[in-house]
């Protein structure tokens, strides 16, 4: 009947689907909430569309399966078209396996008697062609029913009221597919309140339950997804991974998912993020690799992407001789398939996937493989299916046939004449359907208890009721596993995680290495990567420090740092930081904490002490040795004359230097330090306070006869032995007021021997003397020396023959030498490693000497003549003090007389040696 359709004049048709637009669909979204807003949009949309409809049948790309209640189904059973055309070619098993999945288990439930009983599922099922635009025109279809149209003003041409075929009512949609899919419908449909049950889309933000509220979905979202992924990435050991998205809300939506969920695990760190563009110009992927290659320690790439992305990316990485240095963790949009990786399989070597939890449907693969051409007359793109997968072309009216391809039969049979493997999602799209089934035979039980058939309060059926039965849903899905949503319209998180392994492996392909519910379980030893080798690769920023190294990490990249070794004394107190370890401590071998310092002290068989020892020895065997002489020949000429009080007390201040030498190299204790306290200054006091004395007497004697015939006082042994111990005893009061201000006490010195190397750092354990205090305790007994000396030069000239003057004075002489050779040898070795043992050993052998060269210039030659010449050791002729006075002056007028001639005669004056 022809009828005219009357145009509304409030209705613009848009140029465009601008009015989606994000921007503009919120504020639209404001005024939808009424129905006349929903008729508004409608109408707009079919003005719009109307024209490109007008010309061709009612629907001539959708299934129409009629029944009691009928349901919609979305699927993309061709790919998206070049440009200008809305569809491509046809898809195998994204499509058409999906969409007979929905026909198979449309005619599971309607034949079964307990599911929905004398209630027939009927369906109108169209093609997205994997675009969302053209998804969004089609869906249009499924909310016709809705609209309230007014025809009062349409007549046919004999006036009368036009009879109008009013459209199947759709109460639930299956699908779609593809997130931006899914969204763009779920945008209408719930304006409409028309309850949505996705078996593919995955996008994060379809679970936001306050925009999309009427959609539900069977697969879990890519938030869940992420988190394994996550967990993945941590459970390798990674931290430093690049990420990969196809623009488009699954993989934008699947990469920020992952960024967020890792940015709150914390640990892993993304070095690289990229998008790949919808259309992608040539040597886009090469750019893409380079870029990765930015961060080479980053072989970890975590890639949302399409199949056909996936492709280029490993065909863009082989270009770039990268086989086997990237290290791919794909989403399920990778999964298990084998089209992504053809041809490319030894790049993708080592690829771990992950795919919802899933099983093969036994039914559906009988069903699926005994369709024909002359049975599935119900699905209208079947025969192009049947020519694409058998590679052969029917014969149409009007349609010439193509030389190069064979005729197809007819005969041909799926899984004998060509391959077979069910499509991964083919479980979820059945799922889908019976979770949408049994959620209307909840509602039917509820509204219309023992009714057979569509009751009138299912008729319409209310969508937002409708939604909460299915929200409520919980049975075993076709694969044994419970289907079930959440407040969002989730399913829960269950996946496989697969590995594509080439190497040690009876036929190369993927193998289920571990699943994640909640929490991952992964079989890392069953793991594999390029070459077989069993190794994880690394994917790090940074490679974990060696013991002993601090992290210095990377401002702004937490997973980056330098590792700085904890030098000298430091250690590792924790990951971050070094410390010093205390005074008394130095660091181990690795670093990472702090030893007791090895103490030591000088010992008796180091070479630094033998010498000293052996001096020492030499020294007290001689100076017993002449003590012994003089006891023995105490009485002789030579010992008397030599002054035998002062000569006693002038030999034990010689054997008490020689003996302080065993005490600076004996173990330091109180009592040990006690004594080198007191001796070491001691023993030299004594010796240059009876030198002192005796040069004294000779200069006082001299000065005096040359003013007078009277002796000077205190020129008697008993007063030499009184002035002797006056000044000795100034030294022994300056140590006992030492000991008292500060006793004696041993510590252990960890500065002085505290090289850079800390191995070879040691604590000496010494007396609580240091340098000055050492240099105090000699400075009185080398004021003495100098003293001494100084009256010896003054002494110079008195007769070698006479008295001690002269070897008094060669005595000081050396003495003095030796004593300025030691003091730049103590102090300029204050920096050395090896500065105790060096300046003890200079000390000591300094103090030997001098004290050697006293025993040698002064008695020595009269031991020699004591026991060699005793015919010398008589007695001489007594003189008085004044002759002795005119003799010595007379000998020193004659020898100033015989210098002066350059003579070299020599006035020779026997003294009396008894005074």
């Amino acid at each position: 009947m022809n009828y005219a359709v009357r145009t509304h004049r409030t209705m613009t048709p848009p140029s465009s689907l601008s009015l989606l637009d994000p921007r503009q669909r919120s504020a639209c979204l404001l005024r939808w909430s009424s129905w006349h807003c929903s008729t508004w949009l409608l109408w707009t949309l079919w003005a719009w569309l109307g024209p490109a409809w007008a010309h061709q049948h009612s629907h001539p790309h959708s299934i129409k399966i009629p029944g009691d209640i009928t349901l919609g189904g979305l699927f993309p059973v061709h790919a998206k078209g070049p440009s200008g055309l809305p569809c491509g070619e046809i898809k195998k098993e994204k499509g058409i396996h999906r969409m007979e999945a929905m026909l198979y288990a449309l005619d599971q439930i309607n034949s079964d008697p307990d599911l929905l009983p004398n209630i027939t599922l009927g369906a109108r099922i169209l093609d997205t062609c994997s675009r969302d635009t053209y998804a969004l025109e089609q869906s249009l279809t499924f909310v016709q029913a809705l609209i309230q149209k007014d025809t009062s003003d349409i007549r046919c041409s004999n006036g009368e009221q036009p009879i109008i075929r009013k459209p199947e009512r759709v109460v639930g949609v299956i699908g779609a597919s593809a997130s931006s899919v899914s969204i763009m419908v779920a945008n209408v449909l719930r304006l409409f309140e028309i309850p949505q049950i996705s078996y593919a889309s995955t996008a994060p933000e379809l679970s936001d339950n306050n925009r999309y509220d009427f959609f539900s979905r069977v697969v879990p979202p890519d938030s869940y997804q992420a988190q394994a992924m996550v967990d993945i990435v941590k459970a390798l050991g990674w931290n430093y991974v690049s990420t990969l998205a196809s623009e488009g809300n699954y993989g934008e939506s699947g990469v920020d998912a992952f960024i967020q969920i890792s940015r709150e695990a914390g640990g892993l760190c993304i070095a690289q993020s990229m998008k790949i563009p919808r259309d992608p110009k040539p040597g886009e992927f090469d750019k893409i690799i380079k870029r990765l290659m930015e961060t080479p320690n980053a072989r970890g790439v975590i890639i949302f992407a399409n199949e056909d992305d996936i492709k280029q990316v490993l065909e863009a990485a082989r270009r770039a001789n990268l086989t086997g240095h990237f290290k791919f963790v794909g989403s399920d949009s990778w999964g298990a398939k084998s089209s992504p990786i053809l041809d490319h399989e030894d790049v993708a070597e080592g690829a771990v996937t992950i795919l919802p939890k899933r099983a093969s449907v036994e039914g559906f693969d009988q069903y699926f493989t005994s369709r024909s051409l002359e049975n599935n007359r119900r699905n209208i793109w079947f025969a192009e299916f049947w020519e694409d997968d058998f590679r052969c072309k029917l014969t149409r009216p009007g349609i010439k046939l193509d030389p190069e391809k064979k005729k197809c039969t007819g005969n041909e049979r799926i899984g004998r004449d060509t391959l077979y493997e069910q499509e991964g999602k083919v479980q979820f799209v059945i799922d889908a359907v019976y979770a949408m089934a049994h959620a209307l035979h909840s509602m039917h039980q509820d509204l219309c208890p023992g009714a057979i058939g569509v009751c009138d309060k299912m008729d319409p059926v209310e969508g937002r009721l409708l939604l909460s039965y299915i929200r409520s849903v919980s049975f075993n899905g076709s694969a044994g596993t419970g289907v079930l949503f959440n407040e969002n319209g989730d399913a829960p998180g269950r996946y496989d995680i697969f590995q594509y392994q080439m190497t040690n492996t009876s036929s190369p392909g993927y193998r289920v290495i571990g699943q994640w519910t909640n929490n991952l379980r992964l079989n890392v030893e069953e793991m594999q990567w390029s070459g077989g080798d069993r190794q994880i690769p690394d994917s790090v920023c940074s490679f974990p420090c060696r013991s002993g190294e601090r992290k210095k990490m990377v401002k702004g990249v937490p997973c980056c740092w330098h590792c700085e070794l904890c030098d000298g004394y430091q250690y590792q107190a924790d990951e971050f930081t070094c410390e010093m370890c205390p005074f008394d401590m130095r660091p181990t071998t690795n670093r990472t904490a702090c030893r007791p310092t090895p103490i030591i002290k000088l010992e008796w068989h180091s070479p630094w002490a033998i010498i000293p020892v052996f001096l020492a020895i030499l020294g007290i065997v001689a100076t017993l040795s002449i003590i012994v002489t003089f006891i023995r020949f105490n009485d002789t000429p030579i010992v008397r004359a030599a002054g035998r009080e002062l000569s006693y007390v002038l030999l034990t201040g010689i054997f008490l230097i020689y003996l302080i030498t065993f005490l600076m190299i004996a173990e330091p204790g109180a009592v040990v330090c006690a004594f080198r306290r007191l001796l070491l200054g001691l023993g030299m006091c004594i010796t240059y306070s009876a030198m002192l004395t005796k040069t004294n007497r000779i200069y006082r004697i001299f000065e005096q006869g040359k003013k007078s015939v009277t002796p000077p006082k205190f020129i008697s042994p008993t007063s030499q032995l009184v002035i002797t111990f006056i000044l000795i005893s100034f030294q022994v009061i300056g140590v006992f007021i030492w000991f008292g201000v500060m006793p004696p006490h041993t510590i252990v010195d960890y500065d002085e021997l505290r090289p850079p190397n800390p191995e070879l750092a040691r604590g000496i354990l010494k007396c609580d003397m240091s340098d000055l205090s050492l240099i105090c305790c000699l400075s009185y007994s080398i004021v003495l020396m100098v003293t001494c000396t100084v009256y010896a030069v003054k002494s110079r000239g008195v007769p070698e023959t006479f008295n001690e003057a002269k070897p008094i004075g060669f005595t000081m002489y050396t003495t003095c030498i030796v004593w300025l050779a030691f003091v730049p040898i103590f102090f300029g070795t204050a920096q050395s490693t090896e500065k105790m043992f060096i300046q003890t050993t200079t000390l000591t052998v300094s103090m030997s000497l001098s004290a050697s060269v006293s025993l040698g210039m002064l008695y020595i030659p009269k031991v020699y003549v004591i026991i060699f010449h005793p015919e010398q050791n008589v007695q001489k002729r007594k003189r008085s003090f004044k002759a002795v006075v005119q003799a010595a002056t007379m000998s020193t007028r004659l020898s100033q007389k015989s210098n002066s001639d350059k003579q070299n005669g020599e006035t020779k004056m026997e003294p009396d040696r008894t005074q």
